[in-house]
């Protein structure tokens, strides 16, 4: 059928309306970015600190070529320089980021120059023309400043920026930013220094459990050695199974299933020694079987229920281990109906504080002192999640103890790696 002047006009009229449809949203979308942003000077403020939150993280992972590149084009953004380079203690280039192409390549060598003055001065260098020689006549990095970057009083490498002229400004600019770059570097130090004191705690646990338990564990099984050998070949395979998680070198965190298979190894074991007068109740929502926990953060309060209540009790003892879910947590507890402790002397022992007395207690009773072990897990759960989350304790002499925690489903630090099979 042929067009006809009406279906034209029709036709023009509906493609005129999609565009200025399509042109009034736009416009709405503009302005509303517009003004979710906010004025210039608050648009601005958003940018500077979103640059800076990129180059954040490769800095906090220590200073290294990798981490200077990945962080080195962030901060030039942030400084708006033409060339910025980081260099290390020695006043090598880790990385040079530039918007001359081959501009750091040319001046590499001066870069090292510059850098190894201003970390023997300890102090700003704010580079001239003849600081920077150049045979190209019209080179934008002529000028420049270098700025040491200090952590724990020591110099770690320098920030440098280059550029056509080295203004006041700049060198302000340059000298906050060298400032913030330092202490970025400060706080991965802390947290590589955090780490290894969760490595030492975690290591002090192991410690804990091996003489005392491994010498009952094993008197325990040799007493059925000859009178039943099926009995001590279980025992045995429990005692090793138990040892091979307690010891393994893979890790810092693990399930909530792992954790709680090392209980179940463990309370067979004393079982054994206890005979009929240990009962334990186990209740265990599986829904929060795979709950990342960290490694040894339950067994130490299941021994020290064991050992510190129920050992000392006349009769029959009951252990209860419960772990519910609770929405975006995990709660945890482990409750004995044993001796009890005195809730200050508990507490005195939570905060690191020496029993008050004469001289304190002897060396074979502060092996024995109870919650030293509850101490470690305490300190390690609040250095995971923080001090919310530390162990709370309800006891008192006669009456029993219960310890319960509480712990994010999901945290970025706590990863589980898989089983050791070193």
């Amino acid at each position: 059928m042929p067009w006809d002047s009406t279906a034209t006009a029709a036709l023009l009229l509906a493609a005129a309306l999609v565009i200025i449809i399509g042109a009034a949203v736009f416009l709405l979308r503009s302005v509303g970015r517009r003004q979710f942003l906010g004025s210039a000077q608050e648009r601005a403020t958003y940018e500077t600190l979103h640059t800076a939150s990129l180059a954040a993280p490769p800095l906090r992972a220590r200073l290294n070529a990798d981490s200077a590149r990945r962080a080195g084009r962030h901060l030039r953004v942030l400084l708006g320089v033409p060339a910025l380079t980081l260099t290390d203690t020695f006043g090598a280039v880790l990385a040079w980021d530039g918007s001359v192409p081959g501009a750091g390549h040319d001046h590499q060598e001066a870069v090292s120059r510059h850098a190894r003055r201003a970390l023997a001065s300890g102090r700003t260098e704010v580079l001239g023309p003849g600081d920077t020689p150049c045979d190209v006549p019209d080179c934008l990095l002529r000028q420049g400043v270098v700025v040491p970057l200090i952590v724990a009083g020591q110099p770690e490498g320098t920030l440098a920026v280059y550029g056509s002229s080295a203004t006041t400004g700049l060198v302000r600019a340059a000298t906050e930013v060298a400032r913030w770059v330092s202490t970025q570097l400060e706080l991965a130090e802390l947290d590589r220094s955090r780490t290894a004191v969760a490595e030492a705690e975690t290591r002090a646990l192991r410690a804990q459990i091996s003489p005392h338990f491994i010498y009952n564990s094993l008197s325990a099984i040799a007493s059925f050695v000859r009178t039943d050998p099926e009995r001590a070949r279980e025992l045995l395979l429990g005692f090793a199974e138990f040892t091979r998680y307690s010891f393994r070198r893979h890790g810092d965190f693990t399930s909530l299933a792992e954790e709680l298979r090392c209980i179940d190894r463990y309370l067979l074991l004393e079982r054994a020694r206890f005979g009929g007068r240990l009962e334990v109740t186990l209740r265990v929502a599986p829904e929060v079987l795979s709950v990342v926990v960290p490694f040894l953060c339950l067994q130490p309060l299941v021994e020290n229920a064991v050992r510190h209540g129920l050992e000392c009790r006349a009769g029959p003892g009951h252990l209860v281990i419960t772990a519910e879910d609770a929405g975006s947590e995990a709660r945890i507890s482990v409750e004995d109906d044993g001796a009890g402790m005195d809730p200050e002397r508990l507490a005195a022992t939570l905060r690191g504080e020496t029993k008050p007395g004469a001289d304190g207690p002897s060396g074979s009773e502060r092996r024995r002192e109870p919650g030293i072990g509850l101490r470690n897990v305490d300190e390690r759960l609040r250095h995971v999640y923080g001090d919310a989350y530390g162990l709370v304790v309800e006891t008192a002499p006669g009456a029993g103890t219960k310890v319960r925690i509480q712990v994010p489903k999901f945290h970025p630090q706590a990863v589980q790696q898989g089983p050791d099979h070193g």
